[in-house]
């Protein structure tokens, strides 16, 4: 195996020279530096990243913290488009990634920082975490660097990567407005997710500008699930028969609603509207094909590895990136 001992020999130079060229460090001579890597290429040389990582202080690695990874969870595409948007950064930028898949239990059991420094990762990305989730704390007061995916923290150490909830919510209650309906209801997600407080904001948001009234019972939670959120439809809509429209804070959850749709014979769109969240790889394939709250999930994950990336090598001011949705307009919503 080639080292950086052999380049020395064949340049005629110091291993700290060789050792220095290699690692990027701007005190070289740029033709030295030239001619180090023109031998390393020459020899075959295969750099040890461990060894670098020691010497450097920095693995080149980062890890992706992901809650909630369930069986229930193969049905939504959601936290395997974030993977692939943040799987071509770290190619495209020369990093190694690290899985980690944790719950509220684990994380009690080992910290975030007992976890990154573990894995020897620079940084870490976090996905699907609660808000009382002990992580959230956490990297809060960790020197780690991370990434947080749909909760919006700042500091030193802290960036995040989200969409506008609280306007993708309001651009579908708004729609469903348009189309004439006034008896709009809710299938929240649940309290503990930054997610579904911003989009229940949204919802009434859209009906206060509208002057339609807020009703309490007209808002229930699906926990993100599909099989709660059709036992919840279910009794919305047989003691609330006079609901035209449901908004859903995810689309699996609107998956369930149009289950409990077929289960009480309503039929979407001409009896009742159904409008998603998310647009997951399924909301164009259903029967009826689902109307939805569509963000760019890949555009998530590649973002807030970017943004990792930036903040690790000092190359950005800003820790935060906001982005856009737009209306799917498909099958499930009509005019009232």
């Amino acid at each position: 195996m080639v080292t950086i001992k052999d380049i020395a020999k064949a340049a005629g130079v110091s291993v700290t020279t060789v050792s220095r060229a290699l690692n990027g460090y701007s005190d070289v001579n740029e033709k030295t530096r030239k001619k180090i890597s023109d031998i390393a290429r020459e020899l075959n040389y295969s750099p040890n990243t461990l060894a670098r990582g020691l010497v450097m202080k920095r693995s080149k690695s980062i890890g992706i913290i992901v809650s909630g990874l369930t069986e229930a969870s193969r049905k939504d595409n959601f936290t395997l488009e974030v993977l692939s948007g943040v799987n071509d950064v770290i190619s495209e930028r020369d990093y190694d990634l690290v899985l980690f898949s944790t719950t509220t239990t684990k994380q009690r059991e080992k910290t975030y920082s007992q976890l990154c420094r573990e894995r020897r990762v620079d940084g870490a990305i976090l996905h699907g975490i609660k808000m009382d989730d002990p992580y959230l704390k956490e990297v809060i007061d960790s020197d780690i660097p991370c990434v947080l995916i749909d909760i919006p923290i700042e500091t030193e150490t802290v960036g995040y990567v989200s969409t506008d909830n609280a306007l993708g919510a309001k651009k579908a209650v708004q729609f469903l407005i348009d189309q004439g309906h006034t008896n709009i209801a809710m299938m929240n997600g649940h309290d503990r997710a930054y997610v579904s407080i911003k989009r229940l904001e949204g919802y009434a948001e859209a009906l206060s500008e509208a002057g339609l009234p807020l009703k309490k019972d007209w808002i229930v939670d699906g926990g993100f699930s599909e099989e709660k959120a059709q036992e919840e439809a279910v009794k919305l809509l047989t003691q609330h028969p006079d609901i035209s429209a449901i908004f859903c804070a995810s689309d699996l959850m609107a998956l369930g609603v149009m289950k409990a749709a077929k289960e009480l014979d309503i039929d979407i769109p001409t009896e009742l509207s159904v409008m998603g969240y998310d647009d997951i790889l399924l909301a164009s394939y259903t029967h009826p094909a689902l109307t939805t709250v569509a963000q760019n999930i890949y555009q998530l994950g590649y973002q807030s590895a970017n943004l990792l990336i930036d903040m690790l090598e000092e190359k950005t001011q800003s820790r935060a990136c906001i982005l856009d949705t737009e209306i799917a307009i498909r099958e499930t919503t009509g005019k009232k």
